[in-house]
Parts: structure tokens; sequence; C-alpha cells
């Protein structure tokens, strides 16, 4: 059963799962748009949302935040920086999720999740 489960496990231990959504959000917001799993996609939309919204506060604390979750220092500037321009208006949903082909080896659905 999956009772109160706000993050699916992924077949990982808790530290790998940690370092694998940290990493596929540092991607997400340095390249604007990753290719993964779908299952994937869903669990770091929340992440990126939550690393955007910190930038949309602005503030020191935030700023440390971000720091502290993303492993690039320099990217956190970046977004910092260029957040207000790009989601100044909006409330939330930063991130838009395309389901594609699913993959050959194992027929794992596939999805593109990208920045709006």
């Amino acid at each position: 059963m999956r009772h109160r489960r706000k993050v699916p496990e992924l077949g990982r231990p808790a530290d790998q799962r940690r370092a694998l959504l940290r990493s596929l959000a540092t991607e997400l917001i340095r390249h604007g748009q990753i290719k993964t799993t779908l299952i994937r996609a869903k669990a770091v939309r929340k992440e990126v949302d939550k690393m955007v919204t910190l930038a949309k506060n602005g503030s020191l604390a935030a700023r440390r935040q971000a720091i502290g979750y993303l492993y690039d220092k320099d990217l956190v500037h970046a977004l910092f920086a260029n957040v207000q321009d790009r989601y100044g208006n909006r409330q939330g949903g930063y991130t838009r999720i395309v389901r594609t082909k699913r993959r050959r080896g194992d027929n794992a659905e596939m999805a593109i999740i990208e920045l709006i």
C-alpha cells in the first residue's frame, strides 16, 4: 500500500533517491528540458516547482536553501536573476510533462519534462 507516500520510491534507497531527484532538478534547470521516465518526471516536477518558488521569493534564506539543494552554485545565481522576467505573474505550474514513445529496452513509459 502507498498510504501517505508523497514521492514514489523509484526502486532506490532514500539517500540515492534524494540524490537522483537533486541531479534531475539541477539538469532540468540548466538545460530547460530533459528526457526521463514518466515516474521520475512526475517526482522531479515537485522539486523544480519548489526551486522556482524559492527564486521568486528572492530572499537570502531562499537563496541559501536553493544552494543547499541544487548541485551548481552558479546555476542558482542565474535562476534567481532570471526568474522574475520569466515567471513573475505565474502562480504555479512551472513545468510541463509531455509523454513520448516507450523505451525500447524495457518498454518503460518515457516523458520529456520542460520548464514553461
